[in-house]
């Protein structure tokens, strides 16, 4: 677009050179200017751009590092955790459930592990054994049993008198066995040759000042044994009481978990023996009593085998 200015304007005849001239032309020069200017505006902008993503940059890869170190961190400490003391994993899987309260409070057992189920499996079938005098094997683990006891003694019939100097009732052993079943004479057995001095002290009265009326030692133990499997509750089936939940740990750890308890519950049966200065007349009350402690002690959380149990330290004197 072209403006002419009028002639009789003074400063229109003072600026005629300019009054033809095109105004895109005059601008020409703003709008170079402007140009640069803005050209130098972008690059400016451009710069803080690339500083501001930069430090951005630097920011997440910073918190980047600091979150992968403290994953880092947080899964060795995991690891430690799990493959650590004895298995913080078993210990959820054996973590009982409760059913009712009270008294008759029961316990969802956990799920069994495959050697749990083995070792149990094979101990509920030694238990469904009775003991058979006419068994060419149970008569021999009584005779076994006999030279344990009394290595330089002549060994008896099978059928004598002197079956009484162990604590049988009556000449033939096999009388006294009844709900024992022939486990209870492997659980004898077991202690003769796993603690033999322990075994020795407890067979010959030789600890404490004793009643004039003494418990009879076999027969005591084979009362031992029966306690043990009502209170752990694992003749059939899986336990539901705390004792034999507590009890399938032990037997993972070890499968003479049940003959290991033995000992101990024979030891503390007769440590409570000692301590009320009984008579064979209160020998229910000292098992109802030895039971409980069993019972107390298999309940403590960080006891995961036999040898954990505080009782056992009576194997020990």
């Amino acid at each position: 677009m072209r403006r002419r200015l009028h002639h009789g304007d003074v400063d229109g005849k003072k600026h005629e050179h300019l009054v033809g001239a095109d105004l895109d032309d005059l601008n020409e020069p703003l709008l170079r200017n402007n140009d640069e200017d803005y050209k130098a505006n972008q690059l400016e902008v451009q710069k803080l751009e690339d500083i501001y993503y930069d430090e951005k940059s630097k920011e997440r890869l910073h918190w980047t590092f600091l979150f992968s170190h403290i994953i880092s961190e947080w899964a060795q400490w995991l690891a430690k955790l799990l493959l650590g003391s004895g298995s913080f994993i078993s210990r959820i899987l054996t973590l009982p459930s409760t059913i009712g309260s009270g008294p008759t409070k029961k316990f969802l057992p956990p799920l069994l592990t495959p050697l749990q189920e083995s070792r149990l499996r094979t101990l509920q079938k030694r238990l469904e054994v009775p003991f058979d005098g006419s068994c060419l094997e149970h008569q021999d683990a009584l005779r076994k049993l006999w030279r344990s006891a009394y290595p330089n003694r002549e060994l008896p019939g099978l059928k004598s008198e002197v079956w009484k100097d162990m604590g049988w009732q009556g000449n033939d052993p096999s009388t006294d066995f009844r709900g024992g079943g022939f486990i209870s004479l492997e659980n004898l057995i077991f202690f003769s040759h796993t603690y033999p001095e322990a075994f020795q002290n407890l067979l010959n009265k030789k600890e404490g000042n004793r009643a004039e009326w003494e418990y009879p030692f076999a027969v005591a133990g084979i009362n031992i044994s029966f306690m043990l499997v009502q209170m752990l509750d694992i003749q059939s089936g899986l336990p539901t009481s705390l004792s034999g939940v507590r009890f399938l740990q032990f037997l993972s750890n070890d499968e003479s978990a049940f003959d290991e308890l033995y000992c101990v519950a024979f030891k503390l049966m007769d440590a409570h023996w000692l301590a009320r200065r009984a008579s064979y007349m209160e020998f229910n009350e000292v098992i109802k009593s030895t039971r409980v402690q069993l019972e107390r002690e298999l309940a403590i959380e960080d006891v995961t085998s036999v040898k954990d149990l505080p009782a056992y330290n009576l194997l020990r004197r």
